[in-house]
């Protein structure tokens, strides 16, 4: 899996939507109103949120639990803590709790954070995505095409010539 840079000015503890997004909150309430219509038709659990968190740390921490052959099941953790519960992600002592829930070491996943062992890894997936020109997420790129954003099976299917 990739990661981007999404927007990594967020300080740690967060930020209202409303002040990321000054002046266009009709902006906000079309992104929430297609997030709950994919949610419901991939029957996703979804909060809708007013809070974002820096993911750069997630990120990281993602790349160890990929090493650790478990990136799938890291992945489902943090969108269940982000997207459901709320929870702070950019916050070690949250992230630890998340790796133990599925079976890592708190005190390793404290380690790979604060040592930035996977930072070099992120950094290259960062510098990738502005060589491509991804400024949304999910992009996915196939043949020199792309699609940005959640989309239908039938545009996947587009997407790589299938229709």
């Amino acid at each position: 899996m990739r990661v981007f840079p999404l927007h990594p000015e967020t300080p740690e503890m967060g930020m209202e939507l409303s002040e990321m997004f000054a002046g266009r909150e009709a902006m906000i309430a079309a992104m929430q109103t297609r997030l709950v219509q994919v949610a419901a038709v991939e029957n996703l659990p979804l909060m809708l949120r007013t809070r974002t968190y820096n993911s750069r740390r997630a990120q990281e921490l993602g790349k160890w639990a990929e090493s650790q052959g478990i990136g799938d099941q890291f992945h489902q953790a943090v969108y269940r803590s982000y997207f459901v519960d709320g929870i702070n992600i950019a916050l070690i002592d949250e992230l630890a709790l998340i790796a133990e829930s599925i079976g890592l070491s708190p005190v390793e996943a404290r380690k790979v954070i604060e040592t930035g062992s996977f930072a070099a890894a992120v950094d290259a997936d960062w510098q990738l995505s502005r060589e491509l020109r991804v400024t949304a997420v999910p992009t996915h790129i196939y043949e020199g095409k792309r699609l940005a954003g959640f989309a239908a099976y039938e545009d996947f299917e587009r997407l790589i010539g299938k229709r």
